[in-house]
């Protein structure tokens, strides 16, 4: 195991961003139940179950002039607590109390979450030019309803 984090926040949508808060949701296979995916081609299925984001790094990005808020580039749990240099393909993390994850990639930027980033440039949540600096995919390896605030 990778790692322990906590959750700070539980995000869904209809589809699309801004993802908003919510206090539970069940974590499933394929993700947090009440979430949507515009573009199933690139979210979704049981290898994207979970998009993940660091708080931490949240807050880097507010220091350097970005509007990006929990939610609002798309991940469904924004986590605190764990290297986020670590959060690498592979690694297993534990989320909350109940949940268990591996994580199987880092997702690319698009044009939809540049609104929540200086000049909507989203090269600063880019791997290619940020490694370790973005969010990443997860598949749900144990599952169970989820809260914020769970250690």
């Amino acid at each position: 195991m990778t790692g322990s984090a906590h959750i700070v926040q539980i995000n869904v949508s209809a589809g699309g961003v801004p993802k908003r808060a919510v206090p539970s949701a069940q974590v499933t296979a394929l993700g947090l139940q009440g979430d949507a995916h515009r573009d199933r081609e690139q979210h979704g299925e049981p290898d994207r179950a979970l998009c993940l984001f660091s708080q931490e790094r949240i807050r880097a990005l507010q220091a350097g002039g970005h509007s990006i808020a929990a939610g609002s580039i798309g991940e469904n749990l924004t986590i605190e607590g764990i290297d986020w240099g670590a959060v690498t393909p592979g690694s297993y993390l534990r989320l909350g109390a109940e949940v268990v994850a591996q994580v199987t990639r880092y997702m690319s930027p698009c044009a939809n979450i540049t609104g929540s980033l200086r000049d909507r440039d989203y090269s600063p949540v880019s791997q290619n030019r940020y490694p370790r600096d973005n969010r990443a995919c997860a598949r749900v390896l144990q599952g169970n309803p989820s809260r914020t605030g769970i250690p």
